[in-house]
């Protein structure tokens, strides 16, 4: 069985074990990145120059990053000349393969959250006014209520109009208490509260929300960092995870983000709302491979379940393993 064969045949495996939430969630990427990649396939028997840099525009324009596309062409080039490819075809597997070492980054165990049995868990969320913050705090407080932890949640964005408001709807929404203070309050001292609270309640699990000013403000840096201490010296150890939550549907400038907060907060990981409502996926690679901070987890629609924990070749082979089935069951009509 050819390299090539063997390629194709395991991503098709694998693609079968994607859930539908990602397959669903990643329909507008998908139809963008992979229709063009079909086309490019279709139109280009041998691999030459003008292939790869129409490849590299379709890649950039899917907002994968321009330094990661950089990267990647090369590699592929490497590729083509080591396995002596010249069906174009032959190369879209390879180009998966790719995307999920970039995704994973040597680190498959780093997407997972650090939580663990028989301690208070800490979250801090931070990130922009408007990115869905508060709505993946209260959906991952509904998916940790859903595993059987107590969970708390602290009202930290003081500054706000609303934003107490917002979090104690979501509060209700799932069954879960939110420490709260009025608004102009020292988010230090709602979440001091918090973390008294859940110790004297044994929760497990404690969200944190956080002032969303932009991201170039000074005092909001300085704010979290006081939040960081207050947190450090009322549990050593926490905050246990720094999320940052981002919006898919802004492209690069939520990368732009990212490098500011995994800068100045000491981010831990990733949350990528409104995936489903982007056609500029490749964001997620561009954020991975360039900032090397983990996306854990992903917004793939507006349902309470709709928040996923992010898996590499989930998300590349919900977006390839129809085009590579497509060119299998081609070559095999007979099955």
């Amino acid at each position: 069985m050819s390299f090539f064969k063997r390629l194709r045949d395991a991503i098709v495996q694998k693609s079968e074990e994607v859930t539908q939430k990602f397959t669903d969630g990643l329909a507008k990427t998908r139809d963008l990145l992979v229709e063009k990649v079909e086309d490019l396939v279709r139109r280009y028997k041998k691999i030459d120059d003008d292939f790869f840099d129409e490849l590299e525009e379709i890649l950039i324009t899917s907002d994968v990053g321009v330094n990661t596309v950089m990267e990647l062409i090369d590699e592929l080039r490497g590729e083509v000349r080591k396995h002596k490819i010249e069906n174009a075809i032959d190369l879209q597997p390879i180009l998966s393969e790719k995307l999920v070492a970039l995704l994973k980054n040597d680190e498959a165990a780093d997407t997972a959250l650090r939580i663990e049995d028989g301690r208070l868990n800490v979250i801090l969320f931070v990130g922009v006014n408007g990115v869905g913050k508060t709505t993946t705090i209260g959906k991952m407080a509904h998916m940790f209520k859903q595993q059987g932890k107590k969970v708390l949640l602290a009202a930290g964005d003081t500054f706000r109009a609303a934003a107490i408001e917002q979090l104690e709807v979501w509060g209700d929404r799932v069954g879960v208490e939110v420490i709260k203070q009025q608004q102009g309050s020292d988010p230090a001292a709602v979440i001091y509260d918090a973390v008294q609270a859940a110790k004297s309640r044994n929760v497990d699990v404690l969200l944190c929300d956080t002032a969303g000013r932009l991201q170039n403000k000074v005092n909001l840096m300085e704010e979290l960092a006081k939040v960081h201490r207050v947190l450090a010296r009322e549990l050593p150890g926490a905050p246990h995870e720094v999320l940052l939550v981002l919006d898919a549907t802004t492209g690069q400038n939520a990368l732009s983000q990212a490098k500011t907060f995994g800068e100045s907060a000491g981010v831990t990981g990733i949350v990528l709302t409104k995936l489903d409502g982007t056609a500029k996926g490749g964001i997620v690679i561009a954020i991975r491979n360039e900032l090397n901070i983990p996306v854990k987890y992903v917004g793939l629609g507006e349902k309470m379940d709709d928040l996923q924990p992010f898996d590499p070749e989930q998300f590349v082979h919900a977006l390839f393993a129809g085009l590579i089935q497509q060119e299998t069951e081609a070559e095999n009509p007979q099955g």
